[in-house]
């Protein structure tokens, strides 16, 4: 027990380490803490102790926000207050912490930290008596100095004062008189200053006042100017009683809420909210949140949920658009300055602004751009934006596999948010942008929904016009807003969503193309990014074609672009350097050049040598060789066929087409049909169809087995292998390919090197039509096949292909599999003389 009946603090202290606020004797805070040290002071002292000393901690002013904890303790202040909790609880959101509330008992001075983990504990050094913030005591001060006497009624008097001009009414203002009538005068200086409208620094000024004198002249300052300005707030205020009231309660340092501010605040929003020009049933929704949102307290969490969702129903472009420009001359030169080739696509685009222009209510129409990656169909998509002068926005729809994302989440889940669409007419602030779904082929589906039912809705021009986002809960026009999809296959989009778009097929670019866009487009794109010039670099067109054929093997561009890429950053480091040289194969001067009229001697190089810095550095085959290295693909083609058993197939794939092998092999065995090469379902069946036709029809064919037998299996293993095995391989494309390859395993013959072919089969031998020709017959180009072998039902198809295709290469149209062998082979593929012809037959109907 201390001396005169109080009870001393411990002399070791656990300390609480705070940031902002600072407790004084005789008062009570509350104080939020979430650093390591701190919470694991409240979880091993306070939560686990039963005794009254097992709850008194030390609050102990902080230097550095505690919640950024690290080992190094910060510098502490030198004098704390201990308290006692008089509650303590816990919460998880939004992260682990605790929120106190102590009352403050006396000073202490720390006289030596005993440790640091897991919290700080210390020797504590008591500086008041704890009887005097705890009973009553009389009236006047203890002290018989005239001085304190006089201070200590100077400061009751204000005090006084600061009471007789509040209203008492207000429940904090009655608890300042009752405590002011129980509380001893010496202890006032403490209360008073946590009460009054004081700064951290100036409350810290206080605690460190020890002495009871040197308290009172640091505390009256600040109460003398709480009344002055109260004074000046009654002389000027011309408001409401009710607005005065809340003013002159925001006065004293407490825990209320700044309703003055609030009130405004919400009535701005209103204003916004009426100035919006948001349709009826939205409005009426807003107001509603609006009236809901006065009566709520801003600590409750609810409050800022409805703040956001009326913010964010501000900020929506309701009403706000964009004028197209339509002029159609214009925007023809814009897509064809943008974009080479892609006739067909910019041809549809300009139908649809020459109708725009034509009729205004147009609803928007769904494209889907479907091709292989590097063609420029995202590109496209922001050039249209630009035509029309609209706003241009991309949502990304790779790997999307929960429909909340599209549609929103209830405003009754925690962190919840508008879907992607409203976010992205929240971005662009108009009704009426372009908006891109990239890779609308790839959306995924979990048990969180499917994102690709949600878009049904968005992608439906008939049912748009009032879209629910969940988010929202009130419908928005989106018939104004162009949808442009792309998507490098359809067979994965669902069928449903399929239907409500309009498919435009964006193929790969033949290499004459290529080389029109690397000089128009890539190339100068590159130098750009590079800082290089074109008095500094420069790629002739046979250079391009050689990267084009030999380092690059794809239906867009964009390997292309980044073998450009690699030749400015070799360039580039020789102009960095200086001395901009590089292995070449040209003519270059052998010495100084000759004044007008003199001779100049021409030597060939293949050594770097140092260019003058006029000329440009021309980069050749060899040049291009030094800096790409070798070769990635050669014309292989002919090799492969030295055997017979080999077949040159075409195939389809999301990145355009490819040519296919087919080998076969024989042994003797049992008639055992063996498949390799990772093939599916499709293909397999392909594999035995082939089979099974070629064993029918073995005698008019002239085909036999190892030993001369007249059935092509009997006493025969067949191996059917499709190269590259790492790959999945799939579709009813190679069918004659596997027809072609059978048979000339069986008659010991070679296909023709130059020929490719596609076309699905049936058991009796008729060739059925196929998919992707276009593509196909790009890839057959590019390697250098002169011949293609396709379905007679696919010869629509060819009248895609470009002018320049056509005259190189040679098709052949096949309607039965007879007709694929005889193109397939030399000279034709024998047959022998079959039953005759059944006569055709004319209907007299």
């Amino acid at each position: 027990m201390a001396p005169g009946g109080g009870i001393l603090i411990p002399t070791r202290l656990p300390l609480l380490l705070t940031h902002e606020g600072v407790l004084l004797p005789g008062s009570t805070v509350r104080f939020t803490v979430g650093s390591a040290r701190n919470m694991q002071l409240v979880s091993q002292r306070l939560l686990k102790g039963t005794s009254l000393k097992s709850t008194i901690i030390g609050v102990l002013p902080n230097s550095r926000d505690p919640e950024h904890d690290s080992d190094d303790l910060p510098a502490l202040h030198g004098i704390g207050t201990a308290g006692i909790a008089v509650q303590v609880v816990g919460s998880n959101w939004p992260k682990p912490h605790y929120t106190l509330l102590i009352s403050g008992l006396c000073r202490f001075r720390v006289s030596s930290l005993l440790k640091e983990r897991p919290f700080v504990l210390a020797e504590v050094e008591q500086l008041d008596k704890l009887e005097q913030y705890t009973t009553p005591a009389t009236e006047g001060v203890s002290a018989d100095d005239g001085e304190l006497r006089e201070l200590s009624k100077k400061f009751y008097q204000a005090s006084l004062q600061l009471l007789g001009m509040l209203d008492v009414s207000i429940p904090v203002v009655a608890k300042f008189r009752r405590l002011l009538d129980s509380l001893p005068r010496e202890t006032l200086p403490d209360v008073v200053a946590s009460m009054i409208h004081t700064s951290n620094k100036e409350k810290l000024q206080v605690l460190d006042a020890v002495s009871l004198e040197e308290r009172f002249k640091k505390a009256l300052p600040m109460l003398t100017r709480q009344i002055d300005g109260l004074k000046l707030l009654q002389k000027t205020r011309k408001t409401s009683p009710d607005n005065e009231k809340r003013v002159r309660e925001r006065h004293l340092s407490i825990d209320e809420e700044d309703e003055d501010e609030d009130g405004d605040d919400t009535t701005v929003l209103e204003r916004k909210v009426r100035a919006a020009n948001m349709p009826e049933a939205a409005l009426k929704v807003c107001l509603k949140e609006l009236k809901r949102l006065k009566k709520l307290p801003q600590s409750m969490p609810e409050y800022a949920l409805t703040r956001n969702y009326l913010d964010l129903m501000v900020e929506l472009p309701w009403s706000k658009s964009t004028k197209d420009c339509l002029d159609i001359r214009a925007a023809r030169t814009l897509l064809d300055n943008d974009h080479y080739a892609m006739d067909k696509l910019k041809r549809r685009v300009l139908e649809y602004l020459a109708v725009r222009q034509l009729k205004t209510s147009l609803k928007g129409p769904i494209l889907c751009f479907v091709g292989p990656p590097g063609v420029g169909k995202t590109s496209v998509g922001r050039s249209i934006a630009r035509t029309l002068g609209r706003e241009f926005h991309r949502i990304a729809l790779g790997g999307v596999c929960d429909q909340s994302d599209i549609r929103g989440h209830r405003r009754t889940y925690v962190g919840s948010m508008p879907g992607r669409i409203i976010n992205g007419l929240k971005t662009v602030g108009v009704n009426n942008p372009v908006f891109l779904l990239d890779e609308v082929d790839k959306l995924g589906k979990s048990l969180q929904g499917d994102p690709a039912a949600a878009l049904l809705e968005v992608l439906d021009p008939e049912q748009n016009h009032s879209f629910t986002d969940h988010y929202l809960n009130v419908a928005f026009d989106l018939s104004q807003v162009l949808f442009i999809a792309t998507a490098n296959t359809t067979a994965t989009i669902p069928p449903a969503l399929l239907d409500r778009m309009e498919v435009l097929q964006v193929p790969g670019y033949t290499q004459e193309e290529k080389v029109e866009i690397a000089h128009r487009h890539l190339i100068p794109n590159q130098l750009e990014q590079h800082g290089l010039t074109p008095q500094q670099l420069l790629i002739p067109q046979d250079t391009t074609q050689d990267i084009i054929s030999r380092h690059t093997r794809e239906a867009g561009v964009r390997s292309l672009e980044r073998k450009i890429g690699a030749v400015c950053r070799a360039v580039a480091v020789k102009v960095a350097e200086g001395h901009p040289s590089i292995k070449t194969d040209t003519l270059i001067p052998a010495g100084p050049v000759e004044p007008e009229g003199g001779t100049q001697t021409l030597v060939r190089s293949q050594t770097m040598f140092v260019i003058p810095p006029e000329m440009p550095i021309v980069i050749d085959h060899i040049a291009l060789k030094d800096i790409l290295g070798p070769p990635l693909f050669e014309m292989e083609v002919s090799e492969r066929f030295t055997l017979p058993g080999v077949a040159l197939g075409l195939a389809w794939t999301p990145l355009g087409g490819e040519i296919m092998f087919v080998e076969a092999s024989r042994m003797e065995g049992e008639g055992q049909l063996t498949l390799t090469g990772q093939l599916g379902d499709v293909m397999k069946e392909s594999a035995h169809l082939a089979i099974s036709w070629l064993r029918a029809n073995a005698k008019t064919y002239q085909l036999t087995n190892m030993v001369g037998a007249p059935d092509p299996l009997e006493g025969t293993d067949i191996h059917l292998h499709f190269p590259a095995g790492a790959v999945t391989k799939d579709g009813p494309s190679a069918g004659i390919t596997i027809v072609a390859c059978l048979a000339s395993l069986f008659s010991g013959r070679l296909v023709r090197s130059d020929v490719a072919m596609t076309g699905e089969i049936t058991l009796r031998g008729l060739v059925l039509p196929v998919g992707g020709i276009k593509d196909k017959v790009l890839a057959a180009y590019r390697a250098g096949v002169k011949c293609v072998i396709l379905p007679k039902r696919n010869e629509k198809d060819l009248e895609e292909l470009p002018a320049n295709i056509r005259a190189n290469l040679d098709f052949v149209t096949a309607g039965n599999l007879d007709e694929v062998l005889n193109a397939a082979f030399d000279g034709g593929f024998q047959r022998t003389a079959g039953p005759p012809a059944a006569p055709q037959l004319t209907s007299k109907l």
